[in-house]
């Protein structure tokens, strides 16, 4: 691809976040403000589903098998 083309790809994305919500309406430091709280949501929310999700999923697995006639794990004598 172009870098043009990228580029203008990533100002449309840009366009079409703007948009979506509504922050083209707020005055500079509001938008500033505005993304501030919503990258740091979105990074918290990525970062609980990299740290909690694969543990649930081991549980839930690990529960299931056992409903399901899974072969408990012994330790070792």
């Amino acid at each position: 691809m172009d870098i043009k083309r990228v580029k203008d790809y990533i100002y449309w994305l840009y366009y079409q976040y703007l948009l979506i919500t509504c922050s083209y309406v707020l005055e500079p430091w509001e938008q500033s403000m505005f993304h501030t709280i919503t990258v740091t949501v979105f990074a918290m929310v990525v970062y609980t589903a990299y740290v909690f999700v694969p543990i649930h999923v081991r549980l839930a697995f690990e529960f299931f098998s056992q409903i399901f006639g899974g072969q408990p794990e012994s330790t070792v004598s």
